[in-house]
């Protein structure tokens, strides 16, 4: 198969991050909130930030707040000459790790800079505050280059309880990641077949498995598979597994819980595929039940699989595919 006639497609992968905050990261952001960088203090004196709970030299717990300083310095620098969306902002610019004064850790961030030739290690730099704060990383908006010398010196940090107003207990933050997904020659062709309502696997030369979905090779063998084999369309239910969380903000998974999932063995096939089971009951679904593909309209794959009104099978002839 010519590479220009393999499957290409963009997906996407995200969901929601929810995350409840202990009293360190609770006042840590609610601090943000306030343009307030604290750290936490150990009992040998360093300063962290980001603060942490536990010491992670000791594993005491932590629970001294001091303030630090918005200034800084660059210990390590990275360009990004093609911001992302979601990214800290969208022109260039370059991910550092400063060191803030007074401290002894560095905080990854962002760094507003007109190209990679105005950033070094050393460089001196000092927060630029979001103009709207929830309490978050993203209330630092950025770092930005700062002189010494043109700027009044900050003033030495405070010891500082972490009290506020309204604290932070809690964030969402959304988790997202974009690729471009190549399936290879095999599950091209599986893909093809399928939407032509026909499920084709391959055989192993050697062991003379057919695999479906095919994997271009045997896993057993180590060798490439070629010939294809048409299967099915009927199979045998193998295992499966009754669903009763609802899935959520995806349009065609809109399916009223509980569900059955399960793997299905078709017909001439040496390996169970998955598949959802409808046309009956959740709780009358087993192990050996014979069942069939259900298409819908401009599908390309089956919708489902439902009871194939035949006898179920023998125990012994699916067993080695559990």
């Amino acid at each position: 198969m010519p590479e220009a006639d393999v499957l290409k497609a963009p997906l996407v992968v995200e969901f929601p991050f929810t995350r409840s905050l202990g009293p360190v990261q609770s006042a840590f952001l609610t601090g943000l909130r306030e343009r307030v960088v604290l750290g936490v203090r150990t009992t040998d004196g360093r300063t962290l930030v980001p603060p942490v709970e536990y010491d992670p030299v000791t594993a005491e717990e932590l629970r001294d707040l001091v303030e630090v300083a918005p200034t800084g310095t660059v210990t390590t620098w990275a360009w990004n000459h093609a911001p992302r969306p979601g990214q800290p902002l969208a022109t260039p610019f370059a991910w550092v790790l400063v060191r803030l004064d007074g401290t002894d850790t560095a905080l990854l961030h962002a760094l507003d800079a007109p190209g990679p030739d105005a950033v070094r290690t050393g460089l001196r730099v000092r927060v630029r505050w979001a103009a709207e704060r929830s309490g978050a990383i993203t209330d630092i908006a950025c770092f930005e280059p700062y002189d010494d010398a043109q700027a009044p010196t900050a003033a030495e940090p405070a010891a500082h309880d972490g009290r506020f107003a309204d604290m932070v207990t809690g964030i969402v933050a959304p988790a997202r990641l974009d690729y471009t997904y190549a399936p290879g020659r095999a599950t091209t062709r599986y893909l093809r077949a399928l939407a032509e309502r026909r499920t084709v696997g391959e055989r192993c030369p050697e062991c003379h498995k057919v695999y479906v979905p095919p994997r271009g090779a045997c896993p057993t063998c180590g060798v490439a598979t070629g010939e294809q084999v048409e299967v099915g369309p009927r199979g045998t239910v193998t295992t499966y597994c009754i669903v009763n969380i609802k899935a959520a903000h995806t349009a065609n998974l809109d399916i009223e819980v509980p569900y059955v999932y399960a793997h299905i063995a078709l017909d001439g096939a040496d390996l169970a595929l998955h598949g959802r089971i409808g046309g009956i009951p959740y709780d009358q679904v087993r192990m050996g039940l014979r069942v069939e593909p259900v298409w819908t309209d401009g599908a390309r794959h089956p919708d489902h699989y439902r009871p194939a009104g035949e006898p179920d099978a023998d125990y012994d002839t699916y067993k080695e595919l559990l």
